[in-house]
């Protein structure tokens, strides 16, 4: 069933339950508030007729003032010596019986009040009313009938009906207005969504929903747009991680073949060529064991033996290694250490953290400039930040980590590298518990990990 027919079949099922609230209701008010306000008159004026009698017989003065009351009251009163000239006076049966059965006279006789009520064929309608002895308590000397044909219910309610028929037109065709505005508010959209989905699966991610207002359809539209954004932002970092290792195997395999070519034709420089496709070769092998554990740590298969390390031992020790490449740049480094800091952490991985962004700052920091190295302990974590001198933007330093992404466009196989290094840094940083930043707002290049120093955060 189609979300469109349940919505009209709610409607539908409101009108009805609408329809049985309101007769339940009309019903309920005639039933307990009609014919109970007609019994309880019945018994008060059935009494107050009776009382006109005091003691003695049952005389023509009584009489006439009870044919009086007849006259000018809404009910119907009928007064007789005995019971059995009462039944002449009414000889119409309620539900089926005379109106005096043998099984009434007993209490009658004893000057008990009896109600009846029923149906009676001569009126057409239900009546209510009450046989009550006229005595002076001692003995009876007449009886009196009090009744009254009962009105329907549509003539109790007639000044109403129309009233309520006008309201419940109005009420169904405010309801419907309203449903059809939500069914057009939400079924257009959700229209909208079903063709947008489509055109998604379909690889068709420039696409965007329009949101009018933030309800939960218009929720659901952000988040698809979102979506679709980010599809569309991974399917192009595909096409240049593609391109990308297309580039980085055609350069060292065109270098090779070229050299091998060369080395067919002629012995001359041969050792050259021999060493200048062994580069070739380990830079092949560095690329496809870096992407190999890229896609291991990715895959969060990568294991740790983390054991207590000075962290500091292990900077310094790092720095180290980036002695000679920083005095052929004339670079210098500002360093911070704290030197206390312990840590339970996988020193390999920490070291190679250390010395991928070490590394990084030193080829692209320029000449003569100064790269800040700050090691210290910050609300029970470790904090490192690297920071030099750098021109790239803000939409470039939001890029930096990605796989193969490298500021220099001109793809200079001198500093190069394989671009995975900061990808690398980015999935360990994670594994371990802590957090990679790259500081947007400011000019220079700054990146900052945050680390819990026993192991993995929860």
């Amino acid at each position: 069933m189609t979300f469109s027919r349940k919505i009209l079949l709610l409607l539908i099922g409101s009108i009805g339950v609408t329809l049985l609230a309101a007769f339940i209701f009309l019903h309920f008010t005639y039933r307990d508030l009609y014919l109970s306000t007609v019994r309880e008159s019945v018994e008060s004026q059935g009494q107050r007729t009776a009382a006109h009698y005091h003691s003695g017989e049952l005389t023509e003065e009584i009489i006439e003032k009870i044919h009086w009351y007849n006259v000018v009251s809404e009910y119907e009163v009928l007064v007789a010596d005995d019971l059995d000239e009462l039944n002449r006076f009414f000889p119409y049966e309620i539900d089926g019986e005379r109106l005096v059965e043998e099984t009434d006279r007993e209490a009658l006789l004893a000057g008990q009040s009896m109600m009846k009520e029923g149906y009676v064929d001569h009126y057409g309608r239900q009546v209510i009313g009450g046989v009550y002895p006229i005595t002076d308590g001692v003995s009876t000397a007449g009886y009196v009938y009090i009744f009254v044909p009962l009105e329907g219910l549509a003539q109790v309610f007639g000044s109403s009906i129309p009233l309520l028929i006008g309201v419940g037109i109005l009420f169904f065709i405010i309801l419907s207005l309203m449903v059809g505005r939500i069914r057009q508010s939400l079924f257009r959209p959700l229209a909208s969504i079903e063709s947008f989905s489509k055109k998604v699966s379909a690889g068709e991610y420039d696409n965007r929903l329009e949101v009018k207002q933030m309800d939960e359809i218009g929720q659901v539209s952000a988040a698809l747009n979102q979506m679709s954004e980010a599809l569309q932002h991974q399917e192009e970092r595909q096409k240049e991680f593609l391109a990308d290792i297309m580039h980085e195997v055609r350069t060292p395999l065109t270098y090779i073949q070229g050299y091998t070519e060369q080395l067919k034709k002629s012995d001359r420089n041969k050792d050259m060529i021999l060493s200048t496709i062994e580069s070739e070769v380990q830079r092949m092998n560095s690329l496809l064991s870096d992407l190999a554990e890229l896609s291991r740590l990715q895959e969060g298969y990568a294991e740790f033996d983390r054991q207590p390390i000075v962290a500091a031992d292990l900077f310094y020790e790092t720095v180290q290694l980036f002695s000679l490449p920083a005095k052929e740049k004339s670079l210098r480094f500002n360093i911070e250490a704290d030197e206390e800091l312990v840590m339970i952490q996988d020193a390999k991985r920490l070291k190679q953290i250390f010395y991928n962004l070490i590394e990084n700052a030193v080829k692209y920091a320029p000449a003569d400039s100064v790269i800040m190295l700050i090691l210290q302990e910050e609300d029970y974590q470790m904090r490192f930040s690297v920071i030099n001198d750098s021109t790239l933007s803000a939409k470039e330093k939001e890029r930096i980590g990605e796989r193969f992404y490298r500021a220099n466009r001109d793809r200079n196989r001198q500093t190069g590298g394989t671009g995975l290094g900061l990808a690398i840094v980015k999935e360990l940083v994670r594994l371990m518990g802590g957090r990679f930043e790259i500081d947007l707002k400011t000019d220079a290049f700054k990146v900052k990990i945050k680390m819990p120093k026993e192991g993995q955060t929860e």
